[in-house]
């Protein structure tokens, strides 16, 4: 009986020529697993096209609700975003769908599992890293590295599926490198492969509207959270998956969540792409409204920090690591209280305050207002400066000394 291979299944060119690839030049039994994260109308007649290049299974695998509780909302309490911009999309769906892979490997008695991710990129990474954690006695095949795959084009793919009795309906046409979950859609390529060149907007945006085709009316949203979690849109209880479809629809109406960046890889180069993250955009402003009223100074300064760690963290595909368990372990503890209503307008691709609320609010009318009350002395602040200010001013006074001394 011949070994078993588990091959990440998209259904695309490449993946779909890897199936013959992998049984002519590795002798395996391919079985396909494609891993729902929210691609919708990607998934359609995946079974049968895994079937007709070899295949011997197909595992369509729907993990949309655990990708949005375990995975999407920790980011968004911890507010984590790499370089400022992205909403690290891709890098969180990459450690559950290789947790799924290694299950079903594990399922089939499978010796391998196989990604057609490139050698240029960040996913190679990713999903070697979970499997790595997961499954260190498994073998990983990524045929973009491999002396074996002598491919090199989308026509070449094209040919060696025909050649091995495959004849899809791919064409070797150029078009954007897109990835797309129920998070965000990102796209590379064509134009925006110079960083130089405006991006063609009306060709590339697939959730909605540039800013300036979105409506003229705004529209105004409110949410509650629980502990840091969305629990409610518009006064409907929803399930986190279900607020993000909401947000999304909502978000692309209005042009929200479209950002054009050069991001450092984690290989070491830089590359330019276009995110779509309509309702991620609005969901992490909707926190951050939220959270700006009721943690303390400090825990949101170190807060920011541990942000930013996990946002590398996640985008270097370090997920399954005892450092990721204690970041977001840090992370709820401070969510504890991040529990209120935000109120907001989306209008044109901005997203504008409209009224926040939360009983935990540190929030004072009294001490914020000109108004002298019980709990604030404006004579208080004279004591306060001198201290906080004493390093400046020792510091100034020695400069001050030595500067005379060289002048005698």
């Amino acid at each position: 009986m011949k070994e078993k291979v588990v091959l990440a299944y998209s259904g695309g060119l490449d993946t779909t020529a890897i199936i013959p690839w992998l049984k002519e030049n590795y002798d395996y039994e391919v079985i396909c697993c494609c891993v729902d994260c929210g691609q919708e109308e990607e998934l359609d007649g995946l079974e049968e096209r895994a079937k007709l290049s070899g295949a011997s299974k197909l595992y369509i695998e729907d993990i949309v609700d655990d990708f949005c509780d375990n995975y999407i909302v920790p980011c968004v309490k911890a507010g984590a975003v790499y370089e400022n911009k992205y909403l690290l999309g891709t890098s969180m769906a990459r450690p559950g769908i290789a947790k799924k892979l290694v299950e079903i490997a594990r399922k089939e008695g499978a010796v391998a599992i196989c990604h057609g991710a490139t050698g240029k990129g960040n996913d190679q990474i990713r999903f070697e890293l979970g499997i790595k954690a997961l499954a260190p006695d498994i073998k990983i095949i990524a045929p973009w590295r491999d002396d074996k795959w002598t491919l090199q084009s989308r026509q070449d793919e094209i040919d060696y599926c025909k050649a091995h009795g495959i004849d899809l309906p791919f064409s070797a046409d150029s078009s954007y490198s897109r990835d797309r979950n129920l998070w965000h859609i990102s796209h590379e390529g064509l134009e925006l492969e110079d960083p130089s060149v405006e991006p063609n907007y009306d060709h590339v945006l697939m959730l909605g509207n540039s800013p300036e085709k979105a409506p003229d009316e705004g529209e105004y949203v409110t949410m509650t959270f629980e502990a840091g979690v969305p629990v409610s849109l518009n006064g409907k209880n929803m399930k986190v998956s279900d607020i993000i479809r909401e947000l999304n629809a909502l978000g692309g109406k209005h042009g929200i969540g479209i950002i054009d960046i050069v991001e450092n890889r984690v290989v070491g180069m830089k590359s330019r792409g276009v995110y779509e993250t309509p309702g991620g955009t609005i969901l992490m402003e909707a926190h951050d409204q939220l959270e700006e009223l009721i943690l303390d100074r400090a825990t949101m300064e170190v807060k920011k920090e541990m942000a930013n760690k996990l946002a590398q963290i996640v985008y270097e595909g370090k997920w399954f690591t005892p450092l990721r368990e204690a970041v977001c372990a840090f992370v709820d503890v401070t969510q504890q209280y991040v529990t209120g209503e935000v109120k907001f307008k989306l209008y044109k691709g901005n997203i504008i305050k409209a009224g926040t609320t939360s009983k935990y609010s540190l929030y004072s009318e009294s001490l914020a207002s000109f108004t002298t009350g019980d709990l604030y002395d404006h004579h208080d602040a004279e004591g306060f400066i001198t201290l906080f200010g004493l390093p400046l001013k020792v510091r100034a006074m020695k400069m001050q000394a030595l500067e005379e001394n060289n002048d005698k």
